[in-house]
């Protein structure tokens, strides 16, 4: 793994990363030099692309940075090892969304998914069926999206896909994934109990013994089949007095794209937590990371409280706090699945209230 790049650095790393900044219209001329200018350019791009804004170059930035410069035309697109990625192919999925194709979530990259969503286009449209989308497949596309329009299929699907699994929680798939905190580990045993006794298939991406890479951890969701993933973390901050708790869903503002299911998991947790706590409300954000972006579940990132803040660590320790906790996500997952009129207000159900809303078949 390459260093970060930062403040004063210099040489081809640093050239390479001001010309994908040029091209992206956030600075007007190439350099070696990582200087203010360049630091401040990389936090505008960071923002944009909803990663964490540090102004430093780092592999997740970096790999970022190389799938933004794509664009729709620039290179033929088909199925490679390993997958291509890009905003192109962002572009092209979204395309072919809205025109009621099914290639799964817009994430940028062409996967298998994303290659028999051509090939099915390529069928309608009646060109050469070989799920690579070249001159002709693009000049296809570019003519009919203006005249068809699919509406909201992917939103619609998985309305429809949350309705048909009903209120129940019982049969359900939940991939819990903690951080290497005793504390935050604790909670999740905890969580995992509550489930399991409620009829919910739990998997927990670690445990005591095993670190797997994120990647790896991924890669567990999607075989799974969940229907939602839960990943517990604690923030840190060099300055002590940071402190709260933030959840996070897959979003991208430069693909016009979000996790419908992942947001509102996101902001039940967000809203439950918050009522049954003294944590501050450090609100709900859309982010590209990879772990929200690739797992094709639902996924919610939970940043319960900062390391760094004395306070927010010794709330996690006590085990009270935890199962406060533990019961504020127990509401927030059976809020998910409940119809509006079964519905309740932020911090008036409890556990025991769940069974009369359905929790079992």
């Amino acid at each position: 793994m390459a260093p970060e790049l930062t403040l004063g650095d210099s040489g081809d790393r640093v050239l390479q990363v001001t010309n994908y900044l040029l091209r992206l219209n956030l600075l007007s001329s190439e350099s070696d030099t990582f200087d203010a200018k360049v630091s401040s350019a990389v936090k505008e791009f960071q923002q944009s692309r909803g990663l964490t804004v540090t102004g430093n170059v780092d592999e997740i930035t970096l790999s970022s940075l190389d799938e933004a410069r794509w664009k729709l035309g620039d290179r033929v697109l088909s199925l490679s090892n390993p997958y291509m990625r890009g905003d192109d192919i962002a572009h092209l999925q979204a395309q072919l969304i809205e025109m009621g194709f099914n290639c799964g979530r817009v994430e940028g990259i062409f996967g298998t998914e994303t290659e028999f969503a051509v090939m099915e286009f390529q069928k309608s449209v009646g060109i050469k069926v070989d799920g690579r989308c070249g001159p002709a497949t693009l000049m296809s596309l570019m003519r009919l999206i203006k005249i068809v329009s699919g509406g909201a299929p992917m939103q619609l699907r998985d309305a429809a896909t949350r309705a048909d699994r009903g209120p129940a929680l019982a049969g359900k798939i939940i991939v819990l994934d903690p951080s290497d905190s005793t504390d935050i580990f604790d909670l999740v045993q905890r969580l995992e109990g509550r489930l399991i006794a409620l009829g919910v298939n739990v998997f927990v991406t670690r445990n005591t013994t095993s670190r797997p890479s994120e990647s790896e951890r991924i890669n567990i969701s999607n075989k799974s089949g969940a229907d939602l993933v839960i990943s517990l973390h604690q923030d840190k901050y060099s300055n002590e007095k940071a402190h709260g708790v933030a959840t996070y869903y897959y979003g991208s503002d430069s693909h016009g794209v979000h996790s419908i299911v992942g947001e509102r998991f996101a902001t039940l947790v967000q809203r439950e937590i918050c009522a049954r706590t003294d944590l501050l409300n450090c609100r709900t954000h859309a982010k590209t990371w990879d772990l929200l972006r690739l797992t094709k579940s639902p996924t919610v990132r939970i940043e319960l409280g900062f390391e760094s803040n004395p306070g927010d660590s010794k709330r996690l320790a006590d085990a009270q706090f935890r199962e406060t906790v533990v019961e504020s996500l127990m509401i927030a997952i059976q809020r998910l699945y409940l119809t509006a009129e079964d519905d309740a207000k932020t911090g008036t159900l409890k556990v025991s209230d769940l069974r009369r809303a359905g929790i079992r078949k």
